[in-house]
Order: C-alpha cells, then sequence, then structure tokens
C-alpha cells in the first residue's frame, strides 16, 4: 500500500510519516517537497498533486502543512490549488494547520484532518486494531464452526439412535418372520389340499375298480365274447355249434368252441 505526501520537510511531514508507519509498519511513502508559503507555493503545490495523481501507485494524497498565521496559510485557499485538488482522481485529505484552521482546500479535499496526526490516523488503519478484529472475526467463525459440527453431531447421533438405523435389521427380521410364515401355513394349506386330493382320488380308484368289469372277473366271473364279432354272449341262444369263443379271466383269457347248445 502506498501513502503520498506532499509538505515541506517538517515537523507535520514527521508527524505524518511517524504516525502512520507506528499503525502500520509496510506502509510506504513518496515525500515531495514544496514550499508552502510565498507567492511560488501554489503552483509548486499544484505541480506535484499532478505528478502523484498521474502515478497509478499512488493510493492516496496527503497535502499537510503546520500552523502558521492567516497569512501563511493563504496559499492553500487559493482558487487554482481548491480547482487542483477537486480535480484529482486520487483521494486527499487535507491536513493544514490546527484544527481550529480551515483553509479553502479543507472543503474541496475528500478528507479534512484537523492536524498532520490525525492525517496519518485517517490515512492507515491501526495493525493492533486490525489484528485484534481478525482474532475477534476467527474466534467467531471457531464457536459458529463447532456450534454447526455440534449441531450436526447430535442429528447424527439421533440419525443413528432411529431403530431403522440403530438396528437395521428389525425391520428386515419382522419381514423375514411374516415370510416365514405365511411359507409355513401355505405348505401347511398346499399339504392339506394335496393330502385331501390324494383321498379323493384314492377314494374315485376304489370306486372305479368296484365298477370295472376287472373286479367282476376277480371274484371268479368270465366275460364270453364271439370271436368273430367281439360280441359279449349273454344267452347260449346267441351261440351256434362250431362257434369259436373267446373266454375273458381276471388272469387272462381262454379259448372255447361250442359243440352243443
Amino acid at each position: 500500500m502506498d501513502r503520498r505526501q506532499v509538505t515541506r520537510a517538517s515537523a507535520a511531514e514527521r508527524d505524518v510519516l511517524t504516525n502512520a508507519r507506528r499503525r502500520w509498519p509496510a506502509v510506504e511513502f513518496r515525500v515531495i517537497n514544496v514550499a508552502v508559503q510565498g507567492p511560488g507555493a501554489v503552483s509548486q503545490i499544484i505541480e506535484a498533486l499532478g505528478t502523484l495523481d498521474a502515478d497509478p501507485d499512488t493510493d492516496l494524497i496527503i497535502v499537510a502543512r503546520g500552523g502558521g498565521s492567516v497569512e501563511d496559510l493563504l496559499p492553500f485557499s487559493d482558487e487554482a490549488l481548491c480547482r487542483a485538488v477537486f480535480a484529482c482522481r486520487t483521494p486527499v485529505i487535507s491536513a493544514i494547520g490546527h484544527e481550529t484552521d480551515t483553509p479553502l482546500i479543507d472543503f474541496v479535499a475528500d478528507v479534512r484532518a484537523s492536524t498532520p496526526t490525525d492525517a496519518a490516523k485517517r490515512a492507515v488503519p491501526d495493525l493492533a486494531e486490525e489484528l485484534s478484529l481478525i482474532a475477534a472475526a476467527r474466534n467467531r467463525l471457531d464457536r459458529a464452526i463447532v456450534n454447526r459440527l455440534d449441531r450436526e453431531q447430535q442429528r447424527l447421533d439421533a440419525l443413528r439412535s432411529r431403530p431403522v438405523l440403530a438396528q437395521p435389521t428389525t425391520m428386515l427380521d419382522t419381514h423375514a418372520t411374516q415370510v416365514a410364515g405365511l411359507r409355513d401355513r401355505a405348505g401347511r394349506n398346499l399339504g392339506h389340499r394335496v393330502d385331501r386330493a390324494g383321498s379323493d382320488l384314492l377314494h374315485t380308484l376304489a370306486r372305479l375298480r368296484g365298477l370295472s368289469p376287472l373286479a367282476t372277473l376277480e371274484r371268479g366271473y368270465a366275460v364270453v365274447q364271439r370271436r368273430t364279432d367281439g360280441a359279449v354272449l349273454r344267452d347260449p341262444a346267441e351261440t351256434a355249434i362250431d362257434d369259436d369263443l373267446r373266454v375273458r379271466l381276471a388272469l387272462g383269457e381262454l379259448a372255447a368252441r361250442v359243440i352243443a347248445s
């Protein structure tokens, strides 16, 4: 950071440099000494202002002079100087005389300082105050981070304490138990249905066997058929001498021929 000053080597210069460096040791100055009273003072001050305003490294211009009589301070009320200060693109601090002195340049400068020492205080921040502010901001930031972390930890603890996270298998175990119960019930129902169907099938088979001609044959009966056309004979009159017959038994069949009727 550059700080610029227009003044003649004097107590005002020392006040500005000493106090500014005490407040901010890294501050840099470019000092242009000019006449601060007399016929050539205004032109020299205007020239110095133009030089500093044209310097891209200039951040601030301080126009400083120690106290004096009203006549001594008249150059700082000159219209040409006031216009030059007003036209400066670089901020200008006016530090002319004592607090009671009010030359016209004070009204066109960006900041009026009551004394050169006050100008130094306005030009640069106080390093100790800035460090204190940084420390306070850092402490607030640390507390905010700690509080945020505490809140997030509490949220995580609350989430982790929920049954679904504390015992994630609980819900699965419940569903597994339900599925196992349904499976067992379905198995039992299916078994009962299979058993009933098997019993019904056995009864049906028993009825079928009871109605089947084979069951009659197993009781010693036989089925007689005419071999020529396979007709089942119920009456001996349905046969003729020398007819070939087929006699079906439970365990096989016999061939027979009619010899008398």
